[in-house]
């Protein structure tokens, strides 16, 4: 346990551990209307957060070419040290290196990544066209994947502009 449960806001319950050395953020909100009706542990939803230099640089790059949307920023004017961009139900957090470690007082270490975004979409080959006309770090052109009989994709993968790995995939 990195930091042990805390209550910052009421409803909000936060913790971070270390799984495998990477920082995990645990978060349970609990309905204030509702707080004494269940005493049952329950997890929903949820988010990926890496932890970034440039964090408007990053929340650019998720927007511009996917189509992302901000959904949260702080702080809310200057420099961010943290933003939320969505594209449908799938959240990203983009978090600064620098106020993980000295907010939260993470051991953070921004060396090669742990894991990665996938995108999925109708076509990979169109997407791997649009990404090589904008210069985007190719890892592995697109092919064939199939993982089983009912399970055949097409798969790409490439690396963000501070070497984080994302992939796009499609059905085919």
């Amino acid at each position: 346990m990195i930091i042990k449960p805390n209550s910052p806001s009421e409803g909000l319950t936060v913790a971070f551990i270390e799984v495998n050395g990477a920082p995990i953020e645990l978060m349970q909100y609990r309905r204030l209307e509702m707080a004494e009706e269940s005493k049952a542990l329950v997890f929903h939803g949820g988010q990926s957060n890496y932890y970034v230099n440039d964090v408007e640089g990053m929340a650019a790059f998720y927007r511009d070419n996917f189509g992302f949307e901000e959904t949260y920023r702080t702080p809310k004017e200057g420099e961010p040290e943290h933003v939320e961009i969505r594209l449908g139900e799938y959240l990203i957090g983009l978090s600064s290196v620098e106020a993980g470690g000295t907010t939260h007082h993470l051991p953070l270490n921004p060396g090669k990544p742990r894991g990665e975004i996938v995108l999925w979409t109708n076509d990979v080959d169109r997407a791997h066209a649009m990404l090589m006309e904008k210069r985007v770090l190719c890892i592995h052109e697109p092919h064939n994947f199939d993982v089983n009989e009912q399970l055949r994709l097409r798969v790409a993968w490439y690396y963000d502009p501070e070497g984080n790995i994302f992939q796009t995939v499609c059905q085919r």
